[in-house]
């Protein structure tokens, strides 16, 4: 399922932080983050089966995450892709608010979702299990597949991290380790999201890896206050063998 942390305006430094794991079916295909063709300003990955994207941003400063809410007791619709939430705000240039105003209005033709989308400056989160557009306040967020900060075992120790190393002359690396980490949640700490104990478990670590399920892309995303993006991904190539790759650009 995925686990995402964010600092906004936290640090002195960098105006936001972000890392990002999307954990999939391994058989799902998708191509790693790269500036699409058809719109050479945006960066990102591409869900090869709906054709959207998980975590995204552009020259112009215009983010978009999104993770899926999982509660099996839900009835399910899967009119509309979730992935088409990020990719059709990054490709569009409606404001944020509006956009997720927008989105309000068709919340119930999507299964359950959690978004982020905005800029360095205005970022929002808005999920149509709750139905509230959310301004966020500066500060460091974590969101897996539940509400945001929902204190689940594993982004609640995950945020821990993030702010203990962001106090630090932090690396790229220290926060891929973040993203790695495999410890599984007590059981008495369990959310109950409508799977087996067993499946629960297995789910509930930061790094997720089952036999045909798991941990498929990382991303650490830094946006100095300068306006200076640093993007760096590792993709899942089979058999703990992991493909990464860097972008640097200004922002426009």
């Amino acid at each position: 399922m995925c686990t995402l942390l964010m600092a906004y305006k936290f640090h002195p430094d960098y105006d936001f932080i972000f890392l990002g794991n999307r954990d999939e079916y391994k058989d799902r295909p998708a191509r790693a983050a790269h500036f699409w063709p058809s719109y050479p300003n945006l960066l990102a990955g591409i869900d090869l089966v709906k054709g959207g994207t998980w975590t995204g941003i552009t020259r112009e400063g215009r983010l978009a995450f999104v993770t899926n809410y999982r509660d099996f007791s839900l009835p399910r619709s899967s009119t509309l892709s979730r992935g088409a939430l990020t990719r059709d705000f990054l490709i569009k240039s409606i404001p944020p608010l509006a956009y997720l105003q927008n989105v309000h209005v068709q919340r119930s033709a999507y299964d359950p979702f959690n978004l982020i989308v905005g800029t360095p400056h205005e970022l929002y989160y808005y999920s149509n299990m709750e139905n509230q557009i959310r301004l966020l306040q500066p500060g460091v967020y974590g969101l897996s597949n539940a509400l945001l900060d929902t204190p689940w075992f594993k982004v609640t120790k995950a945020k821990e991290r993030l702010i203990c190393l962001l106090a630090t002359d932090f690396s790229v690396q220290q926060l891929f380790d973040i993203l790695a980490d495999r410890e599984v949640t007590p059981d008495e700490q369990l959310p109950r999201t409508g799977l087996t104990l067993e499946k629960e478990r297995a789910l509930s670590s930061i790094y997720v890896d089952i036999s045909n399920y798991g941990t498929q892309f990382q991303t650490v995303i830094l946006i100095r206050t300068g306006g200076e993006v640093q993007f760096y991904e590792k993709s899942s190539v089979g058999e703990d063998k992991w493909q990464q790759s860097s972008f640097f650009f200004n922002l426009q």
